[in-house]
C-alpha cells in the first residue's frame, strides 16, 4: 500500500537529518508497530507519509487501486484516504455534531455506524460538548472519529497516551473491530509497547542509522520464545534476559516442537537495539 523509498528529512537548524535514505514497504490489511528511541524519526515518518511534511529527498507513494500517487503531492483524493492522529492535538469548543459536520465531508467513506460503535466502546455519549472534555476523553473522541473516517490508511502517534487502563482495553477492541476486512492498514508509533503488542501483525524498529528490524509477528513467534525463567537456568538458547521479581524475562531461540509464545515487545526492542537480533 505504501512505498517509502530513499527518504531523507531534516528540520531547520539541525545538522543531522532525522531520516536518511530510509526505505520501507507497508502492506495492506495489517497493523504495524513503529518502534524506536526518542529522536529516531517515528513521528516525522508519519507526517511525511500523510503529506504534512515534504521530504528533502526520496518519495512516499500510495497505492490506490491501479493508481500510484505520491502523498507529498497532497492530492485531495489521496488525502481523503489517509487519517493521522498526532500525539498532541486539541478539539474546537463546539458540539460533537457540529464538529462532525466539518470533518465528515472530507472523507467519502465516513461511517456513522462505526462512529456509534466506537463511542459506545469508549462509553461516550453522542451529544458531547468538546470544550468540556478532559484530555483523555478528547483522545477517545478523536480516535472514534479517526476510525469512523474509514480511510484505507490510519496513522496513530502514541494513541494510548492519556488513556486510563480501561480505556486502553477499549482502544484495542475498537481498533481490532475496525480491521473486519483487509482494506485498511494501520501504522502505530508508540513507546507504550504493552498497550499494543496484542494488536500488531508486523514490527518495525528504527534507529538514527535506519531500519533495525522489519519482521512479521508470525515470523518472530516462529523463531523466538518469550518466557520467565529461573535465574540459574542457562541452556545456551537465551538471546536476551532482564531480571524481574518472578525470574528472568527471557527471549530465546525457539526449539523444534516448543510451543509458541506471545511477543514481549519491550524485551524484543531491547534485544534488537543492543544488536542481538536482526
Amino acid at each position: 500500500m505504501i512505498k517509502v523509498k530513499e527518504l531523507s528529512y531534516s528540520y531547520s537548524g539541525q545538522k543531522r537529518p532525522v531520516l536518511s535514505n530510509f526505505s520501507v514497504d507497508i502492506d495492506q490489511g495489517r497493523i504495524y508497530g513503529l518502534l524506536g528511541k526518542n529522536g529516531t524519526g517515528k513521528s516525522t515518518l508519519l507526517y511525511l507519509i500523510s503529506g504534512l511534511l515534504r521530504p528533502k529527498q526520496g518519495t512516499v507513494t500510495f497505492m490506490r487501486g491501479e493508481t500510484t500517487v505520491a502523498t507529498q503531492d497532497r492530492q485531495a483524493e489521496v488525502l481523503a484516504d489517509i487519517f493521522l492522529v498526532p500525539e498532541e492535538f486539541d478539539l474546537p469548543p463546539m458540539s460533537l455534531n457540529s464538529y462532525l459536520k466539518l470533518v465528515e465531508p472530507f472523507y467519502p467513506r465516513f461511517s456513522y455506524e462505526i462512529l456509534k460503535k466506537c463511542l459506545e466502546a469508549f462509553e461516550l455519549e453522542s451529544d458531547l460538548q468538546l470544550g468540556q472534555l478532559s484530555m483523555g476523553q478528547k483522545k477517545k473522541v478523536y480516535m472514534s472519529v479517526a476510525l469512523a473516517a474509514n480511510t484505507r490508511l490510519l496513522l496513530l502517534d502514541e494513541p494510548t497516551n492519556g488513556l486510563d487502563i480501561p480505556s486502553k482495553s477499549q482502544f484495542r477492541k475498537a481498533v481490532a473491530e475496525s480491521m473486519a476486512d483487509d482494506s485498511r492498514t494501520i501504522l502505530i508509533s508508540t513507546h507504550q509497547v504493552h498497550d499494543v503488542e496484542q494488536l500488531l501483525d508486523h514490527i518495525l524498529i528504527i534507529s538514527v542509522e535506519g531500519m533495525l528490524l522489519n519482521s512479521s509477528v508470525a515470523d518472530l513467534t516462529d523463531r523466538y520464545v518469550f518466557e520467565v525463567r529461573p535465574p540459574q537456568q542457562n541452556d545456551g538458547t537465551a538471546i536476551y534476559a532482564e531480571p524481574s521479581l518472578q525470574g528472568n524475562i527471557t527471549m530465546a531461540r525457539r526449539e523444534p516442537g516448543q510451543p509458541e509464545t506471545t511477543i514481549n515487545l519491550e524485551i524484543l526492542f531491547n534485544a534488537v537495539t543492543k544488536g542481538l537480533v536482526k
